[in-house]
């Protein structure tokens, strides 16, 4: 029998991080404040004790140089996992991140692949002020050569970080904080991994299909549970990885209800959901009953604490979009 423990969601990636420290001497954790101080929101907590400071170590506040070191490490054969402490700040490191860790095969023509694991929290909802709050997961899903992946739940997020530190290609993993501590599961303490690039059938339904990912699942099966009830049943898939998107499961879901919403707190133009719009329009047109919804977050710069709640797709929200699709 696997034992398990029950952990939040940032204890299950400090749990998965631990693990593949011990299971692989090429693994290493770097960024700002990750070492003696565990992090901003303590996901590193007691790594630096155990595994010391060429393990897990402590840099710079210089966004550009950790990205930068960590494509020197991977590409020499290293499998280091930089933290950004949110992914606001991840723009100093833009162009490292995507001229650099994107292309590195391609450039290379193989000679180099870069086995990175570029971790930061991401999305609003904890009060945080400017550039803490942001939900740009499109900025790296649109750049080939990278992949991006967001875990909904504490047992995915160590299976979904394991296979992300196994691969041999880079990996923008994205941990929405929102839900950090807002939650326990039963998670392993063996390894194990949860594949990227397949999504995951959080609820069945037949009368609409419901695609999220992140913090924003939970609502969405909140507000499909309250439809459920007055007889309306919700398929809602948790994408788990946006680049690549599982597109057979999309369509899959489309094809079996005839209708669909997407919901995202990133900006609605040039979001993920005009993506998902668009394959579903390129693959599954015929089977369409209805114009497919979309509930995300505004077009506006992310607000402060007074309209974050506004700001944020809700269940309440969620659930008008979903009767907009449904009663059409």
């Amino acid at each position: 029998m696997t034992e398990t423990q029950n952990l939040t969601l940032v204890q299950a990636v400090r749990d998965g991080l631990h693990t593949e420290l011990r299971e692989d001497d090429d693994v290493v954790v770097m960024g700002q404040d990750v070492g003696k101080n565990g992090g901003v929101f303590r996901a590193t907590e007691g790594l630096f004790d155990e595994f010391g400071g060429d393990r897990v170590i402590d840099t710079p506040l210089a966004e550009s140089g950790i990205v930068g070191t960590a494509v020197g490490m991977a590409a020499m054969g290293m499998r280091p996992v930089p933290e950004i402490q949110f992914s606001g700040f991840m723009y100093p490191g833009f162009d490292q991140i995507v001229s650099h860790m994107a292309r590195f095969r391609t450039r290379s023509r193989g000679r180099f692949t870069l086995p990175m694991t570029l971790r930061a929290p991401y999305g609003g909802g904890i009060r945080a002020p400017e550039h803490h709050s942001e939900s740009k997961e499109a900025f790296y899903a649109h750049e080939a050569g990278l992949k991006v992946v967001t875990p909904s739940t504490p047992r995915e997020a160590k299976g979904l970080l394991a296979a992300s530190i196994r691969d041999p290609d880079p990996v923008i993993f994205l941990e929405p904080k929102l839900i950090y501590r807002a939650f326990r599961e039963e998670v392993p303490e063996e390894p194990y991994t949860v594949p990227i690039g397949e999504a995951a059938t959080r609820r069945e339904g037949d009368d609409v299909a419901v695609f999220t990912y992140g913090a924003m699942t939970r609502p969405t099966l909140e507000a499909a549970e309250t439809l459920g009830e007055e007889g309306i049943e919700c398929e809602v898939v948790d994408l788990r990885t946006v680049s690549p998107l599982d597109r057979e499961a999309i369509v899959a879901a489309f094809e079996k209800t005839g209708r669909a919403v997407v919901v995202h707190e990133a900006p609605k133009t040039g979001g993920l959901a005009g993506e998902i719009t668009a394959i579903l329009q390129e693959e599954a047109l015929l089977y369409q009953e209805a114009p497919i919804g979309r509930v995300t977050g505004f077009d506006v710069p992310y607000p402060l604490y007074a309209l974050e709640d506004y700001y944020l797709p809700s269940a309440a929200r969620i659930e008008e979009g979903i009767l907009e699709a449904v009663e059409f």
